[in-house]
């Protein structure tokens, strides 16, 4: 019996190195890798264009006739609209969610409107905008990709100024002028690719109250200074803009 459980002992001592050489060997599993968000980075130089619809105010009052001072007497007021294209340049730094910026626009325009002078429905006054310019700073505020932004600064138009005979399209006299003022706006960006983005942007600009020499165009008073007309003009400006900005697209964040 003795000799029975010895050699029972010795089986199993034998046998168990065996068996856990059998099993079958323990899979190694990689620890998962930490996970990473995308944070975009809206700091950087950028370049872009823009086109959109717009609208000028433009008040009229006679202040002098051939030269010669007179009551200040209002002509009326008009909305010259129309479509407008251009680009724009700038740069932008973030500090956490928020967003500095500085930047300079310049655009060509085509807005025309007119209205018959008060009291000489003969004539109309009309005026065409040709370009306008703004140089502006700005902070936003960001989400992510999404940046909610406002913007002022100064403001520059490209104006020429005329009056016809109502309904016949004769030139009587013209004027025109570079106007500095002020403009404030905002607007709502998108950044749809690492280093593109998509805007749609407000400005209204504040463009002040001008005095004007116009210069006569049909006779008797060609080259005469027919009249004086003191010009208050603002403008609405509503764009699409698309920019390329050059810098990191993305931060990694853990």
């Amino acid at each position: 019996m003795k000799k029975f459980l010895l050699g029972t002992v010795a089986l199993v001592a034998f046998a168990a190195p065996a068996a856990a050489a059998d099993l079958a060997a323990r899979p190694y599993t990689k620890a998962p890798a930490p996970m990473i968000a995308a944070i975009y980075d809206w700091s950087g130089f950028y370049i872009g264009i823009n086109g959109g619809w717009g609208s000028s105010r433009n008040c009229y009052t006679n202040t002098a006739v051939l030269g010669i001072a007179v009551p200040p007497t209002a002509e009326g007021c008009h909305d010259a609209t129309g479509g407008t294209v251009g680009g724009q340049i700038g740069y932008r730094w973030q500090s956490g969610a928020w967003v500095f910026g500085l930047e300079a626009q310049g655009n060509w325009a085509d807005f025309r409107g007119s209205n018959a002078v008060l009291g000489i429905p003969v004539a109309t006054n009309r005026t065409k905008l040709d370009a306008f310019g703004l140089f502006t700073g700005q902070i936003g505020y960001a989400w992510n990709n999404a940046l909610l932004y406002v913007k002022g600064g100064a403001a520059v138009t490209d104006n020429r100024y005329e009056s016809v005979v109502t309904g016949l399209d004769i030139v009587i006299d013209r004027a025109s002028e570079t106007r500095w003022g002020g403009t404030v706006g905002a607007g709502i960006e998108f950044g749809f690719a690492p280093n593109w983005s998509a805007a749609v942007e407000y400005d209204h600009l504040f463009m002040g109250t001008n005095g004007n020499t116009f210069t006569g165009v049909a006779f008797p008073f060609t080259g005469l200074n027919t009249r004086t007309d003191s010009i208050k003009q603002d403008a609405d400006l509503v764009t699409v803009r698309v920019n390329y900005r050059w810098g990191g697209p993305v931060i990694a964040k853990y």
